[in-house]
C-alpha cells in the first residue's frame, strides 16, 4: 500500500504517521477514533478509503459501503409479514350535527355497514327537542381485505350542536379524548405491560355544516379545544348543495379562519427522499383539498352513460362519490386509510400522547432526572459511591452518638429521681425517729421524777356497820 497522507483542519493540526508496510484500513479508523478531534474535516487518499467515507463537524462520522449482501435490507418484509399477523387498528372519531351524515360517511370510507342509517341521518324535529346533553357512543368492528384485519373503532357523538344551549357542547367530546390517553397511561406504568390496549383517537373528522359563509362560534370554540389533542380533519358535510364557487369560496374562508385563530390541523408528510415527483404531486394535492368538500353514499345509481357507481341521483344528474370532479371523498380517504393511517397513529403517539403526558406529569410535580442519561465513568462513580457511603457512615456515626447522649440523659434523670426520692424518704424517717426520741426521753424525765418523790396513799376510814334485824 502506498503512502497515505491525513490532513485535519482545526485549531490545533494534526499529522498522522504514514501506514507502512501491511498497514490497512482499519489501522486508519483506529489512528483517527483516538484522535478525537473536534470540529474538523479529515481527507483520505480515495486509494486507501476503499468505500470509506469521513465527515467532521460536530462529531466524527465514519461511513462504510458495504461490497457484499448482509441480509437487513430484508426487514421491511418482515415487518410486513409480522404485522400481517398481528393486524391493525384505527380509532375514530366523529363529531358534528345531527343530519350531516356521519353515518353515511363512515359506511362509504370502509364499503361497510357499521352504522344503521336511518332517514339518510335526518333527524325530526320532535327527536332534537329530545336532545339535551352530547353523549358518546363507540362502535367496533372487524374488517379484513386481502388478508389484511383491521379493527376498527368509531367513537360517534351524538347531540353535540343540538341543544339549545351549547356553550358546554365541547366538554364530553373533551373528556373522552383524555380519558383515553389516562388509560393508556396508565397502562404504561403497570409491572406487566404485554397487553396494551391501543384506544386513544387516532383521527377526529369534524363536519362543518355546509352554510356557504364561514365557521360558527361553536366550530371555532370546539376546534380550538381538541386541536392540540387529536388528529383534527375538517369536511365540509353534504358538499352537493353547494356550487363549485361556492365550495372555493367556502374553503378559502375556513381556511382563513383557521389562521386567524392559530389552529392546527393535520397534513400529511411529504418525504422528498423515499417519495418520487408522482408521489409528491399527489399529496400536495390533498393538502390543497383541505377541509375536504365530501359526498357519502352507499347506494348503486346508474348515469347517463350506463355505469353503476356509488352516489347519489338528482333530477338535474347524478353525483358520483368516487370522482375527484364531484368531490374530494377520494383524497380524505387517501389520506385517512390508504397512504397516512400509519403517520396519523405515529403523529398522536409521539406527538399528540406525548405533549399531554408530559404536562399531566409536570402537574403532579413530576420533573425529569437528567443525571440518568450521564455517560458512565468507572471512576467518578467510584468516588460517588464513596461520598455517598461516607456520609452514610458519618449519618450512622451521629444518630448512633445521639442515641447514646439521649440514653446517657435519660439514666441521669432516672438517678436524679431516684436520688430525691432516697433524701426526701431519709428526712421523713429521721423527723419520725426525732419524734419518737422526744416522747421517750419525756417518758423517762417522768419515770426518774416518780423515784425521786415518794408515793402516799391516803388512809381508808371504815365502812359504816349496819345493823340488821328489827330494832335498828
Amino acid at each position: 500500500m502506498s503512502e497515505t497522507s491525513v490532513q485535519a483542519k482545526s485549531e490545533d493540526e494534526v499529522h498522522l504517521p504514514p501506514l507502512e508496510g501491511n498497514g490497512n484500513v482499519h489501522e486508519l479508523q483506529d489512528d483517527l477514533e483516538s484522535l478525537r478531534i473536534q470540529k474538523s474535516y479529515v481527507q483520505v487518499d480515495p486509494k486507501v478509503s476503499s468505500g470509506i467515507e469521513i465527515e467532521h463537524e460536530d462529531l466524527k462520522i465514519i461511513r462504510r459501503k458495504l461490497t457484499s449482501y448482509v441480509g437487513f435490507a430484508s426487514l421491511p418484509k418482515q415487518w410486513h409479514r409480522k404485522s400481517m399477523k398481528r393486524g391493525f387498528n384505527l380509532n375514530l372519531m366523529v363529531v358534528g350535527q345531527s343530519g350531516l351524515g356521519k353515518s353515511t360517511l363512515i359506511n362509504t370510507l370502509f364499503n361497510k355497514e357499521l352504522y344503521p342509517i336511518e332517514n339518510d341521518g335526518l333527524e325530526t324535529a320532535e327527536q332534537l327537542e329530545e336532545v339535551s346533553e352530547v353523549t358518546i357512543e363507540t362502535a367496533s368492528s372487524d374488517i379484513v381485505e386481502n388478508g389484511v384485519k383491521l379493527h376498527l373503532t368509531v367513537v360517534d357523538t351524538p347531540g353535540f350542536g343540538d341543544c339549545i344551549n351549547n356553550i358546554d357542547a365541547w366538554k364530553p367530546i373533551v373528556e373522552e379524548i383524555e380519558n383515553r390517553f389516562n388509560i393508556f397511561l396508565e397502562a404504561e406504568t403497570r409491572i406487566n405491560r404485554t397487553t396494551i390496549v391501543d384506544n386513544r383517537i387516532h383521527a377526529l373528522l369534524y363536519f362543518i355544516e355546509p352554510t356557504g359563509h364561514s365557521l360558527t362560534a361553536l366550530d371555532i370554540q370546539f376546534l380550538k379545544r381538541v386541536h392540540e389533542k387529536v388528529n383534527l380533519i375538517p369536511v365540509i358535510a353534504k358538499s352537493d348543495t353547494l356550487t363549485e364557487e361556492e365550495i372555493y369560496g367556502f374553503k378559502q374562508r375556513i381556511l382563513e379562519d383557521i389562521r386567524n385563530q392559530h389552529i392546527k390541523i393535520f397534513e400529511p408528510p411529504q418525504y422528498e427522499d423515499l417519495d418520487d415527483e408522482e408521489s409528491l404531486q399527489i399529496t400536495k394535492e390533498m393538502i390543497s383539498k383541505i377541509p375536504f368538500a365530501i359526498v357519502g353514499s352507499t347506494q348503486k345509481v346508474q348515469t347517463a352513460d350506463g355505469r353503476t357507481v356509488r352516489g347519489r341521483s338528482y333530477p338535474w344528474g347524478v353525483i358520483e362519490v368516487d370522482n375527484d370532479d364531484h368531490c374530494d371523498f377520494i383524497k380524505l380517504r387517501q389520506l385517512l386509510i390508504r397512504d397516512f393511517m400509519e403517520d396519523l397513529k405515529e403523529h398522536t403517539a409521539k406527538v399528540l400522547y406525548e405533549n399531554y403526558r408530559t404536562e399531566k406529569l409536570l402537574k403532579t410535580g413530576i420533573t425529569q432526572d437528567d443525571s440518568v442519561f450521564r455517560e458512565f465513568d468507572p471512576v467518578r462513580r467510584q468516588k460517588e459511591e464513596r461520598a455517598l457511603q461516607e456520609a452514610a457512615l458519618a449519618k450512622l456515626e451521629a444518630d448512633m452518638e445521639s442515641v447514646l447522649q439521649k440514653k446517657v440523659a435519660d439514666k441521669e434523670k432516672k438517678l436524679q429521681k431516684s436520688e430525691a426520692e432516697l433524701i426526701a424518704r431519709h428526712k421523713e424517717m429521721k423527723a419520725k425517729f426525732l419524734k419518737k426520741l422526744k416522747t421517750l426521753e419525756e417518758k423517762k424525765k417522768m419515770l426518774e421524777n416518780t423515784k425521786t418523790t415518794p408515793h402516799q396513799e391516803p388512809h381508808a376510814q371504815p365502812p359504816a356497820k349496819t345493823r340488821k334485824g328489827f330494832l335498828r
